[in-house]
């Protein structure tokens, strides 16, 4: 789609106010469609509330990154590496800021309404941790009252589960209500039907771009080699019938039903400013996961918002996440699984140690016995029809805000 160019009496989408969580000191990628080529998929950079066209661009000004930012998705910029990042990054933080550019950039910015945003890479695997404390220790109170909050490993390594990377879906998509098995404590045998205790959570994803071979695990220092972005996540939940079919295997059907990721990736370079250390750990770790004496601190500062039919219900802090992403995927790879380009792995239900810190329904209503009050009735899980919304922004470079896209998913009933 050619949009049209601003008249000159008009302000130019690229002169964005200093404070834009969207402005160049961001440039989060994604994939796109039009309604005049609905079928063709184009790479595009978010400034502000426009989508510049990037393979357009990049050809209209000869970029040697043509090739890469000219298909139909981020797979050839993923696994280009760690130098091409970076210069393409800077390539295209020149692009929408000297003014020489603005001529041939301006008429490749399509307005964000006037766009359809698509999965922006393919989901090679997933994988999903258990990195949070305070969301492992509420949990460990609600399902074991009276009994230690986190199980004897909890400690020792970041703990994790193989998804389904097929039912990854990008932010707008709805989600059907999944049908199971469930069993209640009382009830004297398990009955089949859509579950009635369907949740969030409030996760943060981390994009592979450079694989690595089999046998060979990465280390931490290794990160940033391997990980090319971030991005939301909402790792859908089904309560009920992941209560019953959990044991001793783990999470299936309760999970791989859907989870949601956002439509913009942030590269790890915008998000250099909010590097945090993580929580002191009280308890001393192998080497391969003895981050003490990295350069860089493993956290990061990212403060989520979580809103149902537009209502916020809790604001996680990352900042608060016990296992860091680098340890995360020390241990995916420790025992020398390899990781391909578009590998995605989730954080975990963020919660920090205050009540509306949560990063999911079964906390935020103790399971069921502390019902939220919304504008639309009262919530211990998800009705059909509810929607929900992520964001989350983290500090940037002079006291700017970068934001990161949101995930956002519709509640639609179960097939009948």
């Amino acid at each position: 789609m050619k949009a049209r160019q601003a008249p000159m009496s008009e302000q130019s989408p690229l002169d964005l106010a200093g404070d834009d969580p969207f402005g160049p000191h961001n440039l989060p990628y994604g994939v796109f469609t039009t309604a005049d080529e609905p079928g063709r998929r184009k790479v595009g950079v978010r400034i502000g509330n426009h989508v510049l066209d990037a393979g357009a661009a990049a050809a209209a000004l000869g970029s040697p990154y043509a090739a890469l930012l000219g298909g139909p998705g981020l797979d050839p910029l993923l696994a280009a590496g760690r130098t091409a990042w970076h210069d393409v990054r800077r390539a295209l933080t020149a692009w929408v800021t000297v003014p020489a550019h603005r001529a041939t950039v301006e008429p490749l910015l399509i307005p964000l309404p006037a766009v359809t945003m698509r999965l922006p890479y393919t989901v090679a695997d997933y994988v999903d941790f258990y990195a949070s404390e305070h969301h492992a220790a509420n949990v460990g109170q609600i399902f074991r009252p009276g009994g230690e909050p986190l199980t004897p490993n909890w400690k020792h390594l970041p703990i994790g589960y193989h998804g389904r990377s097929g039912t990854v879906v990008v932010s707008g998509t709805d989600v059907v209500r999944p049908s199971g098995q469930r069993k209640a404590p009382a009830d004297p045998a398990p009955v089949f039907g859509p579950s009635v205790k369907l949740d969030i959570e409030a996760e943060v994803g981390f994009v592979v771009g450079v694989p690595s071979a089999q046998g060979h695990p990465v280390p931490l220092a290794a990160f940033r080699d391997h990980v090319f972005g971030v991005s939301l996540l909402n790792d859908w939940s089904a309560r009920d019938i992941q209560a019953w079919e959990y044991v001793p295997l783990g999470p299936f059907l309760g999970k791989s039903f859907a989870t949601s990721v956002s439509a913009w990736v942030t590269p790890l370079e915008a998000l250099d400013a909010a590097r945090t250390a993580p929580p002191a750990r009280d308890v001393p770790v192998l080497p391969y996961l003895d981050d003490t004496a990295e350069e860089e601190p493993g956290g990061f500062d990212l403060r989520i918002s979580v809103a149902v039919n537009g209502q916020v219900v809790a604001e996680p802090p990352f900042a608060s996440m016990y296992w860091t992403a680098a340890q995360q995927l020390a241990q995916m790879t420790v025992n020398g699984a390899s990781l391909r380009t578009g590998d995605l792995y989730g954080s975990g239900t963020v919660s920090g140690p205050e009540p509306h810190q949560r990063g999911s329904l079964l906390e935020l209503t103790w399971n069921g016995r502390d019902a939220l009050e919304l504008p639309t009735g009262r919530r211990t899980f998800l009705a059909d029809g509810d929607e929900v919304t992520m964001t989350a922004w983290a500090p940037g470079p002079d006291g700017v805000r970068i934001g990161l896209g949101e995930v956002t998913g519709r509640i639609v009933p179960a097939p009948r």
